[in-house]
């Protein structure tokens, strides 16, 4: 087994087992992609990569962080995927949606603009989350058992319309301090009710909106769950390893077929802590433990250093961020520095 094995999540198989990790561009209008993310996702396709995944799209308006991300909650936008969905399976390639809604990290400015709090009359809107309490800076308030059901049927909604757009897998975004981390993590998540207070409580939005996707998805569909393993908060109400691993298997036994282990969210990672594979002990912990299917990821930049992480059997597909930004073509690089022999676009041929 190898960076190149095929690997099969039910029944979409890779060609190998390299993944183009969402990266947000923050250069939508309206929720649309363009032909930035035409180009973006597609040259990644065409340099070789397995599994091409969407930057975070909202479920709805109010799941944007910035008026630049991208979303798939009407029509037009469903459509635009869908031409980016052709030309990524043009190029031998598969293609995921990352379904996500920032919560309390939402209504925020362009990042050239430091993401500073957007007013109402810059179009700002009421964030809200898991509590009334303050996440980055911000006052939110408290999500209504109402709305709780509200937003489920929104990644209901968004679910079919990927399925609709030809996507081959849905990647539902519970980490990075996002909308189902607020409530998984005790950090925020100051609830009495059904969706608060113990474990299973705090865990139970995240697992009725896989079921709900579940049911309405093709079987043959795999869903795939991004989740910040660990917060890196070291205090009583810290998310844990070990939460991630008895989430993980609850997860797996709801039709989860895969998990991404990611982490942080809510606060910047101590820089002592980051180092090339930092992350890849979360994705080998869980898969170990489980059973299930796992994404490694952090500060994998070297095709050996990925090679390793699947021959060594400590994760199942390697996630490839930064490293796809400096180089679109890294999967076949990647091949030729581990004289493995693969297919190459023929109109590159002459380069390789």
């Amino acid at each position: 087994m190898d960076l190149f094995s095929p690997i099969k999540l039910r029944n979409l198989t890779l060609k190998n087992r390299i993944v183009l990790s969402p990266m947000q561009q923050y250069s939508a209008q309206d929720g649309i992609p363009n032909n930035w993310h035409l180009v973006h996702l597609g040259s990644r396709a065409v340099g070789g990569a397995g599994l091409i995944l969407t930057e975070c799209t909202a479920v709805s308006p109010e799941g944007l962080a910035t008026l630049y991300d991208v979303g798939i909650w009407n029509e037009q936008q469903q459509n635009a995927w869908k031409n980016i969905v052709d030309f990524v399976h043009q190029q031998d390639a598969k293609v995921g949606i990352q379904l996500w809604h920032s919560g309390a990290k939402g209504s925020l400015h362009h990042p050239n603009e430091r993401m500073k709090p957007l007013t109402k009359e810059e179009g700002g809107w009421v964030v809200k989350s898991s509590s009334a309490t303050e996440v980055n800076g911000v006052v939110t308030q408290a999500f209504t058992i109402a709305e709780i059901q509200e937003l489920k049927t929104s990644f209901i909604k968004a679910a079919l319309r990927a399925v609709d757009a030809g996507f081959d897998a849905i990647e539902v975004h519970a980490g990075h301090g996002y909308l189902f981390q607020q409530f998984y993590s005790e950090v925020v998540n100051q609830r009495t009710d059904e969706y608060g207070g113990n474990f299973e409580n705090r865990i139970r939005f995240l697992v009725e909106t896989v079921q709900e996707i579940r049911k309405v998805i093709p079987e043959s569909m795999p869903i795939m769950v991004r989740i910040s393993a660990v917060d890196y908060i070291e205090t009583a109400l810290g998310w844990t390893l070990d939460d991630s691993v008895a989430l993980s298997k609850i997860l797996k036994e709801n039709g989860v077929d895969f998990i991404t282990a990611s982490g942080g969210g809510f606060t910047n990672v101590s820089k002592d802590k980051v180092y090339p594979g930092y992350q890849v002990p979360f994705a080998e912990k869980i898969k170990e433990e489980t059973g299930i299917l796992t994404g490694a990821v952090g500060m994998i930049t070297k095709a050996e250093q990925a090679n390793a992480i699947i021959a060594n059997n400590q994760a199942d597909l390697v996630f490839i961020a930064r490293e796809h930004l400096r180089n679109p073509y890294f999967s076949i690089h990647a091949a030729k520095e581990l004289e493995m022999d693969i297919e190459i676009p023929w109109q590159y041929k002459r380069a390789f």
